[in-house]
């Protein structure tokens, strides 16, 4: 449940988990930037000194662009997650690679993430042979859900991480609760690990 279903995978060529040759993670959050969350995460990874990487929705860039420069000024990646965080199952594909290419003029890279992970087998193709790199996951934390307490979200992340793991958390105002509660206990625990936190390139 906390990985993608294995036909997706089959189906959808991505970046599901890094290279475990190094003993490095991958901190990863959706759907920002939000005022209520995004600079509350900062400030926690600031003060760890390590850097992350923020899916970010291009609505939410074109509202607070500040903030979006904020992320990227404090030496932070940065990759696409679609002008509305449309899912690609239940969306036109020509409409959903017109946003997808809208976010991107905005994010300045070709790092991008299906929101939901949801994308078809012809989206995916379009999306590669556009150039775009297709970032999924191997460890998804279940933060924005109201279901689990933050110690489950904090369990799930220590239950299925390993070397070379892309975690998924959320700087969205569903996960707040979840995420700036553990967040710090997170990257404790990773380090204490000895795993190297690193952006993605």
């Amino acid at each position: 449940m906390y990985q993608p279903n294995k036909i997706l995978k089959l189906l959808c060529p991505a970046v599901y988990q890094i290279s475990t040759a190094g003993h490095n993670v991958y901190l990863t959050f959706d759907d920002g930037p939000c005022p209520n969350s995004t600079p509350i995460i900062l400030d926690i990874l600031r003060q760890h000194n390590i850097k992350a990487t923020f899916f970010c929705v291009g609505d939410n860039i074109l509202k607070y662009p500040e903030l979006f420069a904020q992320i990227k000024s404090e030496g932070h990646q940065v990759g696409n997650h679609t002008m509305h965080h449309s899912k690609g199952f239940f969306t036109n594909t020509n409409d959903y690679i017109n946003e997808i290419d809208e976010c991107a003029a905005l994010i300045g890279n070709n790092l991008f993430r299906p929101p939901h992970g949801l994308i078809t087998p012809r989206q995916n193709g379009i999306l590669r042979n556009k150039g775009y790199k297709i970032i999924q996951w191997d460890v998804i934390s279940y933060d924005w859900d109201k279901k689990h307490s933050p110690n489950d979200v904090l369990q799930i992340i220590k239950s299925n991480t390993r070397s070379g793991s892309i975690i998924v958390m959320h700087d969205s105002i569903k996960a707040a609760p979840r995420t700036l509660k553990i967040l710090d206990s997170v990257i404790l625990w990773l380090k204490s690990q000895n795993y190297q936190l690193k952006p993605l390139d």
